[in-house]
């Protein structure tokens, strides 16, 4: 197949899934990938945030068959976050108390860009955003999450926000921001990650899947452990559906992949529990495997 934006395929992957999120996405590619189709090296174009962020760089340097068998390894001490080292269900506290506090500035916002503003106000001014053992730490967890820190030839697309002034990043291989950093910069939810003198948050509060960056090309597949939905009010249309309405009016044939109701109790504030990996990686599985023909049908 010719690559280029008029015939390409593109696979954007969302944000809002965490720790289970990354392991439901390394399943559903590992899934397809056993059924016959591999997603993750036919793609023209790949869109990554936040947890997406990370597994595009996973896929980038790993098959997904490898990935997949370590998903599957609950860890037996606790990883760290930006913080330092935390148990699980010290994890999930802090991934509540932050979907707390990021809901009450959602709630207080006029509208999109005045959102990513204030989100960005209200992350530079936790301590850990000028902390640079902070910083360092972040950047060396992300590192070690990756199997090769080095940028794919490949057209990979990994977005955050400018958190001094709300506006969007996308960061690829010619932007002059190395993977690492710009991983660390799309999964940023909980404090401004620094990258040269700029700072950034998560890449999933200009939209959680930003499947819009996939604008151009004939054939789209959307992951989103999120499950297409948004904390922002639906008239500022950041929610999958209008994103998908966006693409499919500019002429992309779009399918798209969300967990199963069974699947919910994987994300949310749990989504930072660790000891779920496995549990949201077999999902993931199943839901590649038992939709691989539908994407067939779009991707081939």
């Amino acid at each position: 197949m010719r690559s280029g934006p008029d015939v390409g395929r593109a696979r954007p992957r969302a944000r809002g899934g965490g720790s289970t999120g990354n392991a439901w996405l390394i399943g559903v590619v590992a899934g397809l990938a056993d059924a016959g189709l591999d997603v993750s090296s036919t793609a023209d174009l790949t869109v990554g945030t936040s947890a997406g962020a990370t597994t595009a760089a996973q896929l980038a340097g790993a098959t997904p068959a490898e990935l997949y068998a370590a998903a599957l390894v609950a860890p037996t001490h606790p990883q760290a976050g930006p913080g330092g080292p935390h148990a699980s269900g010290d994890r999930t506290r802090q991934a509540a108390d932050q979907m707390a506090r990021t809901a009450a500035v959602v709630a207080g916002a006029q509208d999109a860009a005045d959102m990513r503003r204030r989100l960005g106000e209200a992350a530079l001014a936790l301590p850990s955003s000028s902390d640079e053992a902070v910083q360092s730490r972040w950047r060396a967890t992300v590192a070690a999450r990756l199997p090769d820190p080095s940028w794919p030839l490949g057209a990979v697309l990994l977005t955050a926000v400018d958190a001094r002034t709300g506006e969007s990043a996308v960061f690829d291989r010619r932007s002059g921001v190395g993977l690492v950093d710009a991983v660390a910069a799309s999964c940023a939810s909980g404090f401004a990650y620094r990258v040269g003198e700029a700072q950034y948050i998560d890449g999933g509060y200009r939209r959680n899947e930003n499947a819009d960056l996939a604008a151009g090309h004939r054939r789209v597949l959307v992951l989103s452990p999120f499950g297409g939905r948004t904390r922002a009010p639906l008239d500022w249309g950041l929610q999958l559906a209008v994103q998908v309405d966006e693409l499919r009016a500019r002429g992309s044939e779009v399918e798209v992949i969300v967990p199963g109701p069974d699947a919910d109790h994987l994300f949310g504030p749990q989504a930072m529990d660790l000891s779920l990996r496995p549990a949201a990686a077999e999902a993931g599985y199943e839901r590649g495997t038992a939709l691989a023909e539908r994407v067939a049908a779009l991707w081939c």
